[in-house]
């Protein structure tokens, strides 16, 4: 997400004019580029799946995008793009303008297009600064049928060049290209999901949808989107389309001059704000301070509180979470630490999990030692590549994470020295020998937990010399809000820097 705001502001100089939660997904980050207010007519958006399956493009999407930039800046735009190690090819020509050609860093085809079109309102720096979006591109088996389709929403025929229909606008164009024989489009990253049109309003969007229902089109969908109203259907090749109205814009919920610099939230999902800022990935603006970019062998992602302590939570998931899941928790847990989210690298059925499983009760031991050798090299980079203080790392790991971290802390002595455990048990067969005298351990268990209460993982720990402690709740294998006291209160004891031996402390609370 970081080389995708770079790209669109830090290159293209785009304004960041929304940041929002989405309103189909509120745990995915939602992004708005475009003019000085974020005008109909310049937007480009983005929806972020990070480390994300990559789809593939072809017939039923959209191809490429094209802005308007001034006429005499392709030159300009060249040197910028050897400074910011975009690759361009052109210029070339197409349909009588001078052309450049680049991808994003997902392999977006992106394209600046010399022409005198204006900006409703002007961002960054005139001479060079994109105006709005002239073109997009679509694939279709069946170009005469989508052309004639997406002609109903204002557009006419205009010229054609090789395999490429062009339609016209006043002020923009599809340009449709025949991908007789081409294969169909797949969904994900790097894809774009839809290209949108403009209605004046919500009667436009009424009028336009009693329209489709005559034609016997595929279904449309209506949506309040806050900042507009929307109407989707597809084309007869396969594009989803979105109709949008032009108000009530951007600046309903932000002043102008402060566009895109609170994260705002879908009003349904307003009893879970304060999880969903946690949980959503941070970015930083050009000229902001940032963390550097490391290729560690997990994905992973940071949460950085407003007043960090010098603390970190590294948080392991349960089965089929993501590396954002434990965020929330965390953070009520402790306000100031950094948290580190961890995505595990096993799938079952396409969840995510640490390690395989043969049943629901055995598990893949070659995998579980494989994947703690992995995690530890993970630690291990994490600490020297983020600047981390050793000291002050500590583990939370939920179900599956919590009995992967456990299996850890006896196959990788010393990478973890501080561990809460949620709902977890042994899953190694053979518990190793290991002196854990410098090991602070809580684990969490559930009174009603179907899984088990985690006690042969409590023996062994205390048997090792972990300064251990255990709580037992009412709860099944479910969080519940006394996990959180209990961790709190844990931590808040347990924050400080490595400690040394300690007598084993075992306890059972109910």
């Amino acid at each position: 997400m970081q080389a995708n705001v770079d790209f669109y502001v830090g290159f293209l100089g785009l304004r960041l004019v929304k940041r929002t939660g989405g309103y189909e997904d509120a745990e995915q980050l939602h992004l708005f580029y475009g003019d000085g207010l974020g005008s109909p007519g310049s937007l480009v958006t983005f929806l972020v799946w990070e480390d994300g399956a990559p789809g593939r493009v072809g017939n039923g999407q959209v191809f490429e995008i094209a802005f308007a930039v001034p006429p005499a800046s392709l030159g300009e735009w060249m040197t910028r793009a050897l400074k910011y190690g975009v690759a361009v090819d052109g210029p070339m020509h197409e349909f009588g303008e001078a052309v450049l050609r680049l991808k994003d860093p997902d392999g977006i085809i992106v394209k600046l297009v010399a022409s005198n079109l204006s900006a409703t309102h002007p961002w960054g720096k005139a001479e060079i600064a994109p105006r709005r979006l002239r073109a997009v591109t679509i694939l279709s088996e069946v170009p005469e049928e989508t052309a004639a389709f997406i002609e109903r929403f204002g557009y006419r025929r205009g010229p054609s060049r090789g395999s490429i229909t062009r339609l016209l606008s006043d002020t923009d164009a599809v340009d449709i290209r025949d991908g007789s024989g081409y294969v169909p489009g797949i969904p994900g990253t790097g894809t774009a999901d839809h290209v949108a049109f403009r209605a004046s309003d919500t009667a436009a969007i009424d009028a336009l949808r009693e329209q489709l229902s005559r034609l016997n089109s595929s279904p449309t969908n209506v949506h309040d989107r806050r900042y507009f109203t929307s109407l989707y259907v597809r084309e007869p090749a396969g594009t989803l389309l979105e109709v949008a109205t032009d108000g009530p814009g951007f600046t309903v919920d932000e002043a102008a001059e402060q566009l895109g610099t609170t994260l705002m939230l879908p009003p349904a999902d307003k009893d879970r704000a304060d999880d969903l800022r946690i949980m959503l990935p941070q970015f930083a603006l050009p000229g902001e301070a940032r963390l550097p970019r490391r290729d560690l062998p997990f994905a992973h992602r940071f949460h950085t509180p407003e007043n960090p302590d010098g603390s970190t939570i590294i948080l392991l998931h349960g089965s089929g979470g993501t590396e954002a899941d434990l965020m929330p928790l965390a953070h009520r847990v402790a306000p100031r630490a950094t948290l580190l989210g961890v995505r595990g690298r096993s799938h079952e059925e396409g969840s995510a999990r640490w390690f395989r499983r043969m049943t629901a009760t055995t598990f893949d031991q070659a995998d579980i030692k494989a994947e703690a050798e992995a995690f530890a090299a993970f630690v291990e980079g994490a600490i020297t590549g983020y600047g981390l203080e050793s000291g002050r790392i500590s583990f939370l790991g939920f179900s599956n994470g919590g009995n992967f971290a456990a299996a850890m802390i006896g196959l990788q002595p010393g990478v973890i020295r501080r561990a809460i455990l949620l709902r977890s048990m042994p899953v190694l067969e053979t518990l190793p020998t290991a002196d854990l005298s410098n090991v602070g351990v809580l684990m969490v268990s559930g009174s009603r937990d179907p899984f088990g209460d985690g006690s042969r993982l409590a023996n062994w720990l205390a048997a090792s010399g972990a300064k251990l402690e255990v709580h037992t709740i009412d709860a099944g294998h479910e969080l519940v809000p006394q996990d959180t006291l209990v961790a709190q209160e844990w931590f808040g004891r347990n924050n400080g820097e490595d400690h040394g031996r300690h007598q084993n402390q075992q306890g059972t609370n109910r």
